[in-house]
Order: structure tokens, then C-alpha cells, then sequence
């Protein structure tokens, strides 16, 4: 059976009344051909990337808690296809040692890492988690060399397509990828995850389990 996950060409609602959550007001997509309309207010980063990742088979996240993850994580938890399961430190989760032989034996891992406030970059301070550089590529410079996709995301326009582009890519190319998802952009709703995502197919020799790494 093929697998479906989202559609890279098709992730937009069908209709242009979609719905904002300026001033807390809650509305739906109209003139939709698809009843699966989610509620605005929970529509969010964090819901929708859990929802992908159980469309595709995850069942195991395993996964290191720290402050630039808590929330995304707190997303991932709330999914009733998931579960986490925590670990001790980054030696024992395997990060990038473990995502290193996944490419060497060609294996669709994601890994999937909390970054700096999206409001950080290009103002020059000093954060934790850094070298010390007010420059927050390090950290993917060093995953660059054992992954066939990075997605930093440090917006909300265009992650629900670079989502799916990570995802589709790691099952295509049966290598793991890096998502960086920027600390303050999980918990936000957002126009473009307020519907189901549009499925897409892969043809059956993709059709894998694979591991996930938070």
C-alpha cells in the first residue's frame, strides 16, 4: 500500500476565507471541498508536525528536554499516536553520533532540535547553547555533513512547506534530515495549519519505519 504524507504542490486551503487569530476570534475555512477543518486556536506549528509525523508511521520520540524544546515538546505529548520516551542526555538520545550512522547505513531518520528565539538572529547576542558566536549556525554546520536536509525554521509562512519537504525527503532519499524549529514559534496558530494536510503519495519502495530524534 502506498504511503501518504503531505503534499508539497497542494499545502495551501483550497479557499482564500481562511481564518486568523487577531483579537482571539476563532472562524473555519468556507467553500472547502474537505470537512476536516481544525480549530484555529489549536492550529499550531508544533500540533501540525506532530500530526505529520504520525502520518507517517512514528510511534517512538525519543527525546531530550531542554528550554529550547519544551514546548515543541509539550505538542508532541499531547499526539496520541506518540510516544516519548525520554532520555538522560544527549550521549544517551545518540544525537549526532547516532544520526551519523544512520547515514552511513542509509537510514530515514529525523532529528528534530529546538533553536534560538526566531527573534534572536541577526541582533548579535551571546545565547547558551552557542560557542559564544552571536552567529547560530554552528550547530548546523555540524549536522550538514551527515544530513541530506536542513530546515531551519524561524517563521511560520513557510514551515508547513518545509515540513514536508524534510519529511518527503528523508523517506525519498532514505537518509535522516535536521529540522530546527526556533523556541517561541511552536505554541503559535497559524493560517496555514488550519486544515488536515493534503495528502500526496509515495510510491511502495518508500514505504519505511524509521527512528525520530527530539
Amino acid at each position: 500500500m502506498d504511503t501518504k504524507i503531505g503534499s508539497l504542490d497542494n499545502c495551501k486551503p483550497a479557499s482564500n476565507d481562511v481564518c486568523s487569530p487577531a483579537n482571539g476570534t476563532v472562524s473555519t475555512i468556507q467553500g472547502s471541498v474537505s470537512p476536516a477543518v481544525v480549530n484555529c486556536s489549536k492550529a499550531t506549528l508544533g500540533g501540525h508536525l506532530a500530526k505529520r509525523l504520525v502520518q507517517i508511521g512514528v510511534n517512538d520520540v525519543f527525546s531530550v528536554p531542554g528550554d529550547f524544546n519544551l514546548t515543541l515538546l509539550d505538542h508532541l505529548i499531547a499526539e496520541p499516536g506518540l510516544k516519548l520516551i525520554g532520555c538522560c542526555n544527549e550521549l544517551n538520545a545518540g544525537v549526532l553520533n547516532a544520526i551519523a550512522g544512520a547515514y552511513s547505513e542509509s537510514l530515514p531518520l529525523i532529528c528534530i532540535v529546538g533553536g534560538p528565539n526566531s527573534n534572536d538572529y541577526g541582533t548579535n547576542r551571546i545565547l547558551h547553547h552557542t560557542v559564544g558566536s552571536p552567529y547560530f549556525s554552528q550547530e548546523l554546520r555540524c549536522f550538514q555533513t551527515v544530513t541530506c536536509y536542513e530546515a531551519m525554521i524561524n517563521n511560520l509562512e513557510d514551515a508547513h512547506e518545509m515540513i514536508d519537504t524534510a519529511i518527503s525527503t528523508a523517506l525519498k532519499e532514505s537518509k535522516p534530515v535536521y529540522i530546527s524549529i526556533g523556541c517561541n514559534l511552536a505554541a503559535i496558530p497559524h493560517r496555514t495549519f488550519t486544515r488536515e494536510p493534503v495528502p500526496f503519495v509515495l510510491s511502495p519502495k518508500y514505504a519505511f519505519s524509521f527512528s525520530l530524534q527530539v
